[in-house]
């Protein structure tokens, strides 16, 4: 490909200007660093929320209902919300309404004390505001959201003390009835963005805790559980090579080396029959040190990188977490002039191995991420994800990061097929904007993905698309919302055939994938849907929720084609105010000709238990 030019001109601008970012930061005290300020603020902390001055500590409640002071942020440590977590939805509304503007819609997971942050915000606007329903709205939200937060705002707040918190304990019951399918790499998936958790007709259930222990800078956070699911008569041989003939590059380049790669031997063909899962799960298990506003840490912990609701093109919970090192500005930088162009910006960087690939064997992942707010209505990022190495290819050292980190241009298919790959690069952007004139009832965004070239910005044609628009409250009915997001990686182009494009490559096969399940956008290889959601919130954590899918694949990707289509119902409710009761009900019918006859339903009903203890152990 002649993508020369364009890697060097713009590649050369993105990795020298991510590791200028940490040059510069790294070496400064991050001088009073604070969420950007509110439009007519000069502070980011506003003067009549009786917080503290940074540095201090003021502690108790100014019996207005409003938060008063949380430890300094650039001394000790929190930990990260989960991304599957009801405090996004919530934010993403405050912002939506118009109460909060530093949060950063695509760079999930949050820490705790970010959320504070924005909560701060959000506090000094409620009560600045005239009042009404979206007003309401946003009150009961924030008073959920303090709840939840409220044994961060009791210490302890010195470098050497520390607490110890059981964060949840939870179960969950889903039975299903009917042949789900589970193979987003393929024919699709009957439940997305669940942490590649296993799942097939009858009784599943997933029971499990998270808990953390911080100590000044540092902390260590654990969440693990039990799996159950039944056996599963899976694939059959026929189909299983039929999916691997798919995958493999077609037979038009040169063959410089055999793929030894048969379909039982690839975690992503589901190929029958498959065992009943019954089996302990580590979702999550990182230590963390907070150094001037950045998370650095090391262990299995969740991201999600794109402003949509219902998936990520970069990276998302659909599968299983990857053992990652990362480094993650989690509050918004101000660099003196550029900041004046710019505004705020974050940046995001994680570097780990990723599982259940054959040939080659165990490759590596390095994402990079950087995310800018202008104006407080508008935000856009760019991104960059590499798949590189492994057995048997390339070997995973330093000199191979560096080379796929710093790759400038397309190579030839005599290195590509040698020891000096620069690997398989993808490449996204995204923005999103609340609009004008309906800035507090309406936010457009949208996610993009391409790969072998530099961003959807340079090549909007050979792009995958997830744009989306949300209404933050319904004339008439303020406690309404809706959303929808459209989604397609099946570009205009001639590349573009055969699931051989997008989340695909010549040497990675197996592609975008962890254990199977693709760790970016559910929708697959060469695929359109989308997705819609009508809320009703009872109150700031509590809702009831209908909702669509549509999911098809291209007949030139899997023979006859499938399809997909779902509606389902969700509930959340709350017993007091530890104790959450989460519903949710799925019917589906799908056409997958290549493996079951005709139309096929499927429904599945999930009941979600969850207690979330009060009491935290300070020492």
């Amino acid at each position: 490909m002649n993508l020369g030019s364009r890697w060097a001109k713009a590649q050369v601008v993105f990795n020298v200007g991510l590791m200028a970012c940490f040059l510069m930061v790294f070496p400064n005290a991050d001088s009073a660093q604070q969420p950007a300020p509110a439009a007519g603020q000069t502070d980011a902390r506003p003067a009549d929320t009786g917080f503290a001055p940074a540095g201090k500590l003021q502690l108790g409640d100014d019996n207005s209902g409003r938060p008063v002071g949380v430890c300094e942020p650039s001394l000790l440590d929190s930990p990260y919300i989960p991304v599957d977590s009801w405090v996004y939805p919530a934010v993403l509304r405050l912002f939506s309404l118009g109460f909060v503007d530093s949060a950063f819609l695509d760079m999930r997971p949050w820490t705790r004390s970010s959320v504070d942050h924005m909560l701060e915000e959000a506090g000094a606007r409620i009560e600045d505001s005239d009042g009404g329903p979206a007003t309401d709205e946003a009150q009961d939200i924030y008073e959920a959201l303090i709840q939840m937060l409220q044994d961060d705002r009791q210490g302890p707040c010195l470098a050497h003390e520390g607490s110890s918190r059981i964060e949840s304990v939870y179960s969950v019951a889903r039975v299903i009835s009917g042949t789900p399918l589970r193979d987003s790499f393929h024919l699709g998936s009957s439940v997305i963005n669940d942490y590649g958790r296993p799942y097939s007709s009858g009784f599943n259930n997933y029971s499990g805790a998270s808990g953390y222990a911080a100590a000044g800078r540092f902390l260590l956070y654990v969440r693990g559980e039990f799996q159950g699911a039944p056996t599963a008569t899976g694939y059959s041989t026929a189909l299983g090579q039929t999916l691997s003939d798919i995958d493999l590059p077609p037979p038009y380049l040169p063959n410089y080396y055999t793929y030894p790669v048969p379909p039982n031997g690839q975690s992503t063909i589901p190929l029958g029959p498959i065992a009943a899962a019954v089996d302990g799960r580590v979702m999550e298990a990182y230590v963390s040190a907070h150094y001037l506003n950045h998370e650095i840490s090391f262990g299995k912990q969740d991201d999600w990188l794109g402003p949509g609701m219902g998936g990520a093109m970069a990276y998302s919970n659909n599968a299983e977490n990857i053992y990652s090192f990362r480094i993650n500005r989690i509050e918004p930088l101000h660099i003196p002039l550029l900041s004046r162009l710019t505004g705020p910006f974050r940046y995001d960087f994680l570097v780990g191995s990723l599982k259940g690939h054959i040939y080659p064997n165990d490759p590596w992942v390095h994402v990079e991420k950087v995310s800018f707010k202008p104006t407080p209505n508008v935000e856009f990022g760019f991104e960059r994800t590499v798949i590189w190495g492994g057995k048997g290819h390339e070997p995973i050292n330093i000199k191979s990061f560096l080379r796929s980190f710093f790759s400038l241009s397309a190579v030839s298919p005599a290195i590509k097929f040698s020891d000096k790959d620069p690997g398989a690069r993808f490449g996204a952007f995204d923005f999103s904007y609340r609009l004008p004139f309906v800035r507090n009832w309406l936010t457009l965004y949208s996610d993009s993905e391409v790969h072998d070239d530099v961003s959807p910005v340079d090549a909007p044609r050979r792009a995958s698309w997830r744009p989306g628009l949300y209404l933050s409250h319904v004339p008439g009915v303020p406690k309404l919302d809706v959303r929808v997001e459209g989604v397609s990686t099946d570009p205009p182009v001639s590349t573009s055939n055969g699931g051989r494009f997008m989340y695909w490559e010549t040497i990675q096969v197996q592609g975008y994938t962890n254990k199977g399940q693709l760790f970016g956008d559910w929708i697959g290889r060469e695929d359109k849907g989308g997705q819609g959601w009508i809320t009703y919130h009872l109150s700031g954590n509590e809702w009831f929720q209908v909702g669509v899918r549509n999911q098809k694949a291209a007949k030139d990707f899997i023979p006859g084609g499938t399809t997909l289509n779902e509606i389902n119902f969700q509930v959340v409710k709350r017993i007091g105010r530890d104790f959450e009761v989460n519903g949710r009900f799925a019917y589906e019918y799908l056409k997958a000709p290549i493996y079951l006859p005709g139309q096929q339903t499927v429904t599945a009903t999930t009941i979600q238990l969850t207690w979330f203890p009060e009491r935290k152990i300070s020492f």
